[in-house]
């Protein structure tokens, strides 16, 4: 990450000018408007006042601890020979969390810059340090920003965009995209930790989501490929519990079905993935 390289990703979030770097870890625009860069490789650029939700630095640390371990290998993989096969040269990682798949992806490609975009600064920074150290051949930056608003990133500056269990912006996607950009998006299966939501641990999974999601998508992209990553996992109580933790269901967990209370009971748990590669359609 170098302030440069930051700054040619982004634009302002109040004008829409393009930012500048200005020494010492400053971006700012044509019209003066200027932000703090964190000395940690990243910026925060989000506007107004809203009460978002990020991930907390404990549930990072539970996915860390979780995909560390090798549970969601299958999928990164599948993930990073869907966009090696593209090999793109920018890269945008929409709920980046931990880096892991981001991490994955830039093994198999030959990418010379990457952005990792989260609403968590804990989950940003993370990504910044430990993906940028693995891959010093590439420049992977940081930015904090939430998908539901315009993003503060510039028109058509990537040739793919990730986005692994995370929200999805159809309109800023396509126009954060070049001519012929792929989309590639990870969504659950309808049985994907179906034995943990059955027993009162986890949060429902929407039932057709990856065809709404199709639906979702169409003004804006074309679907390609269809990809389902599907494996069982003999989960511990420790690896339950990091599972429960790291997600969604740590915001709204009540302690019914408490995996901490069932002794040396494992798990045997269905992963079900699909990643959906969209192509983007013309404006």
């Amino acid at each position: 990450m170098s302030l440069q390289t930051l700054s040619e990703w982004l634009r302002c979030p109040i004008c829409f000018r393009d930012l500048a770097a200005r020494e010492p870890l400053v971006l700012a625009c044509v019209n003066g408007h200027a932000f703090d860069v964190n000395k940690r490789g990243f910026v925060s650029l989000i506007a107004g006042s809203r009460k978002l939700q990020a991930d907390s630095p404990a549930m990072l640390d539970a996915r860390d601890r979780f995909l560390g371990a090798g549970w969601y290998s299958q999928l990164r993989t599948t993930l990073a020979d869907a966009v090696g096969a593209v090999q793109p040269s920018r890269l945008i990682d929409i709920g980046c969390g931990t880096g892991y798949y981001l991490d994955g992806v830039l093994d198999g490609t030959r990418a010379t810059a990457a952005l990792g975009i989260d609403l968590s600064s804990a989950a940003v920074a993370r990504t910044v340090r430990g993906v940028g150290q693995r891959h010093p051949s590439a420049s992977v930056d940081g930015l904090v920003a939430d998908v539901w608003s315009p993003l503060p990133i510039r028109d058509a500056v990537a040739d793919v965009i990730l986005n692994v269990f995370a929200p999805r912006n159809p309109p800023e996607f396509h126009r954060l995209l070049r001519a012929d950009g792929v989309l590639a998006i990870v969504v659950p299966q309808d049985t994907h930790l179906a034995e943990l939501r059955s027993a009162g641990m986890m949060l429902d999974v929407q039932a057709d989501k990856a065809a709404l999601l199709v639906d979702s998508l169409a003004g804006h992209f074309a679907l390609e490929e269809r990809i389902p990553v599907a494996t069982t996992m003999t989960l511990s109580p420790a690896d339950v519990a990091g599972l429960v933790g790291m997600g969604p269901s740590a915001h709204h967990h009540t302690g019914v079905g408490n995996p901490e209370q069932n002794g040396d009971h494992h798990w045997s748990v269905s992963a079900a993935f699909e990643l959906l590669v969209f192509r983007r359609k013309a404006a």
